[in-house]
C-alpha cells in the first residue's frame, strides 16, 4: 500500500514523533510511505533523504499555490491514502484533492492530537468534510470529536504509541553533572513547550513548596515557548534561581528522561501526552493533571498520581510522596513500563494506522470534492 503523509509544523514536537514513526513503522512492514514535510522542519531534517521525502508546506492554511504542487504530487503518486497529521496539512490535503475532477482517489485521514475542539468557521467545517476518516489520539479527543458534529463512523481512536526499546536502551544523562547540581541531589523532570496549556507556572508554584520539605529537590523542565520570560521571572521572585532550571529544548530529551527521579507532566489540556510515555517506559514514576486524555496513560496510585489541574498545593504533595519513598517510585515507575509496552507500543500504533488505511483505501466519493468556501464564520474560531 501506498500513502502520502503530510505534516506542515516546523518545530519537532510529540506529533510530528508521531509521523516519523509512522512512515517508518509502515516501511518496515514493506508499505511505500511518502513524506511530504516543511523544507526547515525537524521533520524533514530527521527522515531519510531519497524520492520519499518532499519538502512543501503552505504557507497559510489557504495557499493555493501549494495546493497546486501538492495535487499534482497526489496525481503523479496515486497513492492509496493521504494522512494529513495536522490542521494546515488537513487543509492543504482537502485543497488539493478537490482539484482533482477524478470520481474516485485516495481516501483522505486526518491525525488529531490536541483536545481543542474544531474551528467553525466556514473554511474549516468544509475541509472537516472532506476527510474520510478522523484518528483521534485518545478517548477524549474522539468525544471532542463527537461533540464537534463529527460523525461516529468517521472517527476511530489509535493510541499514539512510543519506541519503547529504544527508549530503554538509552543511556541516562549525567544529568547532575551537566547542569551542575548538586550530587545526590533528587530530579523532578517535565518537559513540554513552554506554553500556556502545558501548566508549567503551577509547577513553579509547586517547586516552592516541595523545596521546604526536600530542600535538596530539583526542577529541570524541558523545552521551549513564549512563556520562558515569563517562567523565568517566576523562578526569580520566588528565589528558586537554585533549585528550578530551565535548560531549553534539548534533542537528547530520552536522555535526560532517564536520569529523572520522577516526570510531571501539570497540563492544563492535553490530548494524550507522549512524554508521560516516554517516562513509563523510562521506568519512571509520573505525577500528571487529572485532564484530557492523562488519564488514559497514567493510572492513579499504580503507575503515578493524578491530580486536579491548576492545583499546586495537590501537585506538590504528590511530588514530595514520590521523593520520600523510594521503594514507591520503583514500583509506580515498573508498574508504568508494564503499562507503556502492553498498551501503548509503536508496533501497536502502527498496525492500527494500517487497519484505518485498509478500511478506507480506494474510497468512492460521490459528491466529488468541491471548491473551498471563502466565507468567514459567524462564530470566532476555536484552537486547532
Amino acid at each position: 500500500m501506498l500513502s502520502l503523509h503530510i505534516d506542515t509544523q516546523a518545530e519537532w514536537r510529540g506529533g510530528q514523533r508521531q509521523v516519523l514513526l509512522t512512515v517508518l513503522g509502515l516501511r518496515e512492514r514493506g508499505h511505500r510511505a511518502v513524506l511530504v514535510a516543511h523544507p526547515k522542519g525537524q521533520l524533514a531534517a530527521r527522515a531519510a533523504e531519497g524520492h520519499d521525502l518532499i519538502r512543501l508546506a503552505p504557507r497559510a492554511e489557504m495557499d493555493l499555490h501549494a495546493a497546486w504542487r501538492l495535487a499534482r504530487i497526489i496525481r503523479d503518486l496515486n497513492p492509496s491514502v493521504v494522512h494529513a497529521h495536522d490542521p494546515h496539512a488537513v487543509a492543504a490535503a482537502a485543497l488539493a484533492l478537490s482539484l482533482s475532477t477524478a470520481a474516485t482517489g485516495p481516501a483522505l485521514i486526518a491525525s488529531r492530537r490536541v483536545a481543542f475542539h474544531l474551528q467553525q468557521n466556514a473554511f474549516s467545517r468544509w475541509k472537516h468534510r472532506q476527510v474520510d476518516c478522523f484518528i483521534a489520539a485518545s478517548e477524549t479527543i474522539h468525544a471532542t470529536l463527537l461533540h464537534d458534529g463529527i460523525d461516529a463512523s468517521r472517527i476511530v481512536t489509535v493510541y499514539e504509541g512510543i519506541d519503547v526499546h529504544r527508549i530503554q536502551a538509552e543511556p541516562a544523562a549525567n544529568i547532575h553533572a551537566e547542569l551542575w547540581l548538586p550530587r545526590h541531589a533528587p530530579v523532578v523532570g517535565a518537559a513540554g513547550a513552554l506554553s500556556p496549556e502545558k501548566g508549567h507556572r503551577h509547577l513553579i508554584d509547586a517547586a516552592a513548596l516541595v523545596v521546604r520539605e526536600v530542600p535538596d529537590a530539583r526542577f529541570v523542565i524541558l523545552g521551549e515557548g513564549d512563556l520562558r520570560l515569563s517562567l523565568e521571572r517566576q523562578i526569580k521572585e520566588l528565589g528558586l534561581d537554585k533549585h528550578v532550571l530551565l535548560p531549553g529544548f534539548r534533542p537528547d530529551v530520552l536522555a535526560f528522561l532517564r536520569a529523572f527521579d520522577l516526570f510531571v507532566m501539570p497540563s492544563i489540556s492535553e490530548g494524550l501526552g507522549t512524554s508521560l510515555l516516554d517516562a513509563m517506559a523510562a521506568a519512571k514514576p509520573t505525577v500528571a493533571s487529572n485532564t484530557g486524555g492523562i488519564p488514559e496513560v497514567v493510572i492513579d496510585g499504580t503507575t503515578g498520581f493524578l491530580v486536579p489541574p491548576r492545583d499546586h498545593h495537590a501537585l506538590a504533595r504528590a511530588i514530595v510522596r514520590l521523593l520520600k519513598d523510594e521503594e514507591l517510585r520503583a514500583r509506580m515507575g515498573n508498574a508504568g513500563f508494564e503499562r507503556v509496552q502492553a498498551v501503548f507500543s509503536a508496533a501497536q500504533m502502527v498496525d492500527r494506522t494500517l487497519g484505518v488505511y485498509r478500511a478506507h483505501a480506494g474510497v468512492h466519493h460521490e459528491d466529488a470534492r468541491g471548491t473551498a468556501p471563502s466565507g468567514d464564520s459567524t462564530r470566532p474560531p476555536a484552537r486547532g
